[in-house]
């Protein structure tokens, strides 16, 4: 199947041919003649999958067939969860859209709204925006909502876990009743479906991976070590095998920072990204790391939502997630487009619990390599994982802003390892000087 097949204008398929691509992906190949049908739609697609460009390429066909003069309104609206994926998806939008007469715009907080005020005093089609600063144009009466055709909900499951179900329900009090509603999410929870059913009109629906399945191309690892020689590890691992273009995850802002820090003075170039970060930082990051220029980005989990790098060949847990379902958001960012990729996660005992159900999750063990002279010190006790971190804090560390909260404002956990011995949990030492690839003892398999 080709692209030319799905009813695409000559003015984006020359766009598409451009950027590079022949083929759609499975998403692509399905929910392109969906939205151009004009229904509403319910997408799983892990990320990765060209999900993007699955709803840019028919919302820019529908625009487009049906042209308005004079002074244009918003037509599309697409609310995304981060400010990395807004900046994303209207970049695909302005790339895929170049020889057409459409204009976007990107709409996000942590810059000047003045700036936005004057752009939306012009042409805008297509409105790409996070909802807080959505809501704080709407406020100042700068953003007329009252004729978008179609609403895209990008990541609709983030945007539940970071808590914007009143602002989203407040937007779409804003809407036109009679619209086309896309709605994304890389897993359908039941917050998603009591959203679906509230939001679509007898969508149609595409799942093209099996819910909360990793990719088969990310080869998988687990590193046993202690806490508080996770950074030692993670230096050698970079060091030893030359890793470039390294994404590693941290529970919070401040662990980024930290660890950021510690690889510089080990002369590992890194930098870290976070909700505290200015934009520019944040764009500043982004381009080096994408560019090769920079070595290692450190990152929280909301922060990378919007890293679309094809190829990325490493993803690093230097901190599993609190919530099963984020690492496989995680670790999808390799293995992009049919590319392999390395996903290693650095586990100590306080996390055993967490990775049991991981594994619990995508449906299948991770193997173990034991790196010599990292071998856990079985005398050490797991420890509680409160408020996203260890309690006994560990290198590299800081106080708070890594939890994540989900709309009824408590705080998601994993459930912490309970304390115990360690003696039996941990990979026997590996000999002749070489990892030794085994399983996790004492896992209750």
């Amino acid at each position: 199947m080709s692209f030319a097949t799905l009813g695409l204008s000559d003015a984006i398929l020359r766009a598409v041919t451009e950027r590079g691509y022949t083929e759609p992906t499975p998403i692509q190949a399905q929910a392109i003649p969906a939205v151009l049908s004009g229904g509403d739609l319910l997408a799983g697609a892990q990320t990765g999958t060209g999900k993007t460009a699955g709803f840019t390429l028919p919302l820019l066909q529908r625009l487009s067939a049906q042209p308005v003069s004079g002074k244009a309104p918003i037509r599309a609206l697409v609310l995304t969860p981060t400010r990395e994926l807004a900046a994303q998806v209207e970049e695909s939008v302005r790339e895929y859209g170049k020889y057409l007469p459409l204009k976007s715009m990107m709409m996000f907080g942590g810059v000047n709204i003045n700036p936005q005020i004057k752009q939306l005093h012009g042409r805008v089609d297509i409105l790409v925006a996070t909802p807080g600063r959505l809501l704080d144009h709407v406020q100042q009466k700068t953003v007329d909502l009252s004729r978008v055709e179609i609403l895209v909900l990008d990541e609709a499951d983030r945007m539940l876990d970071m808590g914007f179900i009143r602002d989203i329900k407040k937007i779409l009090a804003l809407l036109p009743a009679k619209r086309q509603n896309l709605l994304f999410s890389a897993t359908f929870s039941d917050e998603i479906k009591a959203l679906a059913d509230g939001l679509l009109n007898n969508p149609a629906l595409i799942e093209v991976a099996r819910r909360n399945q990793a990719n088969e191309l990310i080869e998988q690892r687990v590193y046993p070590v202690d806490r508080e020689r996770k950074r030692a590890l993670l230096t050698q691992l970079i060091k030893d095998n030359n890793w470039f273009q390294v994404l590693v995850f941290t529970r919070t802002k401040h662990g980024a920072n930290n660890l950021a820090e510690y690889l510089n003075k080990e002369s590992i170039s890194a930098m870290a990204i976070h909700g505290n970060k200015s934009q520019a930082a944040r764009t500043r990051a982004l381009a080096e790391f994408k560019s090769g220029k920079l070595q290692v980005l450190c990152a929280t989990d909301i922060a990378a939502r919007g890293i679309d790098i094809s190829e990325l060949p490493h993803v690093v847990n230097y901190e599993l997630p609190n919530v099963a379902e984020d690492y496989v958001h995680r670790i999808g960012r390799t293995g992009r487009a049919g590319s392999e990729g390395e996903a290693s996660s650095l586990v100590c005992i306080d996390e055993h619990q967490l990775l049991k159900g991981i594994e619990r999750l995508i449906k299948r063990e991770i193997p173990v390599v034991q790196i010599p002279g990292f071998e856990p010190d079985p005398r050490i006790k797991a420890e509680p994982i409160l408020n996203g971190q260890n309690r006994g804090g560990g290198q590299g560390r800081g106080q708070g802003g890594g939890q994540r909260r989900p709309q009824n404002g408590t705080p998601r956990t994993g459930g912490p390892a309970p304390a115990r011995s360690g003696g039996n949990t941990h990979a026997k030492p590996a000999t002749a000087g070489k990892p030794a690839v085994h399983r996790f003892g004492g896992r209750g398999r």
